[in-house]
């Protein structure tokens, strides 16, 4: 494999759908509300596509130096685990994604908090700069809260509540209680495909002292915490639904279809292997439906 073909793999493309599925959807119900601004979409996705590849590249140097990637290993090999990229190279690309993630999250707030309290302002760049953090601790450091079983909560704030709210503020210049319940199911589907990441991986975790939460509840819980992430996620919408009392946005639970088959996989399922084309449907899912719910609002 050529340098250029190791990075682009080190980026995993795969987890940008993911990524985008709250600021999709956080827009969407922007416009039907009335609000619209084409720079803060434009920057919201740059930056949340910079946020997620530093992440990517920081968690590839993290487990790397923990020993965690190793040939036990359950997921695909990654880039300094090869030696296709030295540890110093990735560590030269996590201080040059932080610095263009913070450029493009610096601007982002500029454009979006225009004719807003300064302390919003404020409040923007703190948020920005633990979003950048949060992306390199994961598992880089001696106190990497990955390893200590917080990644699902980080995960549920920063790609839930975070990206929903987060850019919806942005457009509105305002709150709105109601879109806490869209923040949540793409917050909880999140944390459904980093579960199922951890119980493909749960036993060379265990092993490598990576303590995920998959890890502290065992197999056969972490199958149970997955279907309450799942179906959580659909009440959740449901309920977002019909409050706004609009038809055409049930578009969005159509994709439901396949998570409910995936739901009845995943507990059937004996060998971790199985996990890692779960994680695809589930983070595609959550694209699809962030984007028919969007739709759907959009048209109505």
């Amino acid at each position: 494999m050529s340098k250029s073909k190791a990075w682009i793999s080190a980026f995993r493309l795969r987890t940008l759908p993911l990524s985008l599925s709250g600021i999709i959807l956080g827009s969407g119900i922007a416009v039907y509300n009335g609000f619209w601004n084409s720079g803060i979409f434009t920057f919201s996705m740059i930056t949340t596509i910079l946020f997620q590849v530093l992440s990517n590249l920081a968690n590839d140097l993290g487990d790397a130096q923990k020993g965690t990637d190793n040939e036990h290993r359950v997921g695909p090999e990654r880039a300094v685990q090869s030696g296709r990229i030295s540890s110093r190279e990735m560590k030269g690309a996590v201080i040059l994604f932080s610095i263009l993630s913070a450029a493009s999250a610096a601007w982002l707030i500029y454009i979006g908090t225009q004719n807003m309290p300064i302390e919003v302002l404020y409040a923007y760049i703190v948020l920005a700069i633990f979003c950048i953090l949060a992306a390199i601790t994961y598992t880089v450091g001696k106190k990497a809260y990955g390893y200590h079983g917080l990644g699902d909560v980080m995960v549920f704030i920063f790609f839930g509540l975070v990206s929903v709210l987060g850019v919806y503020s942005l457009y509105s210049k305002s709150f709105d209680w109601l879109n806490m319940l869209p923040a949540i199911t793409i917050g909880l589907l999140s944390t459904a495909v980093l579960n199922l990441n951890n119980m493909r991986d749960i036993v060379n975790d265990r092993n490598s002292g990576k303590i995920t939460l998959a890890v502290r509840m065992g197999s056969n819980f972490s199958k149970l915490y997955h279907s309450f992430l799942i179906m959580g996620s659909f009440v959740s919408m449901v309920y977002f639904l019909v409050e706004i009392k609009q038809e055409l946005a049930f578009l969005g639970l159509l994709p439901y279809l396949v998570l409910f088959l995936h739901v009845r996989k995943v507990m059937s399922t004996r060998d971790p292997k199985e996990f890692d084309p779960e994680l695809k449907k589930v983070a595609l899912m959550t694209f699809a439906i962030a984007l028919l719910t969007s739709i759907g609002l959009i048209a109505a």
